[in-house]
């Protein structure tokens, strides 16, 4: 049996307006080793070091293809592709250009700055949606609807709320954060960068873009 919670949004991320939504209740992040050991159940007599290497091939054909301008759809599972975005580190094409020859830049040359792979978005098969729901029942968690307090929580109050979330499930998401420190997305994004960058953090991320997480840093060996 799965459980959920009922979470209302914010207002400051819902412009005053009351939205309840339900929210899967996690508790672990399955890691790499963690992922192997559970297929190994289902994978009959192939060994953890048969499924590792075709995982580990899927990655690399990944890496290698999808940049080439392809898409990966694997049938039972869904479909993966890229999106791209300009990267604002790295100054523009007529910056560029007046820097290499001293004028004005060359009329060809635009103020976009220079393309990077943004994130990789994935659309689940259908059957693997409609076959996760015919085998899993949801049950309500807690009886009431989790609404978020408006109040100004200090560094160390929303670090320990942070590691509080990471404790319990493992890993914590920015809507995690942005929810249990009463902010919003952009807001709750700019505190926990400020967070990261803190030497003396004992958070850190894992991931990137919209696949980001945050997590306990692992003491140094």
């Amino acid at each position: 049996m799965a459980n959920y919670i009922l979470q209302e949004l914010p207002e400051e991320m819902t412009d005053g307006k009351k939205i309840v939504y339900p929210k899967m209740q996690t508790y672990t992040m399955h890691d790499y080793d963690e992922v192997i050991k559970h297929m190994r159940i289902y994978a009959g007599s192939i060994s953890d070091g048969i499924i590792r290497g075709v995982m580990d091939a899927l990655i690399q054909t990944m890496k290698t293809w999808m940049p080439m301008g392809h898409t990966i759809k694997i049938d039972g599972l869904g479909l993966f592709s890229l999106s791209l975005g300009f990267d604002t580190s790295t100054p523009s094409e007529k910056t560029m250009a007046k820097q290499q020859k001293g004028g004005d830049g060359s009329s060809q040359k635009t103020n976009y700055r220079h393309v990077r792979i943004k994130r990789i978005n994935f659309k689940p098969d259908a059957k693997l949606i409609a076959d996760m729901n015919q085998q899993t029942e949801f049950e309500r968690a807690t009886p009431e609807v989790l609404t978020p307090r408006k109040e100004t929580y200090s560094v160390e109050e929303r670090t320990a709320k942070a590691l509080e979330i990471i404790d319990s499930k493992g890993y914590m998401t920015l809507s995690d954060y942005a929810i249990a420190t009463s902010q919003g997305r952009s807001v709750a994004s700019k505190d926990l960068k400020s967070m990261v960058d803190n030497p003396k953090s004992p958070i850190t991320t894992q991931g990137s873009h919209s696949h980001k997480i945050w997590v306990r840093k692992q003491p140094k060996a």
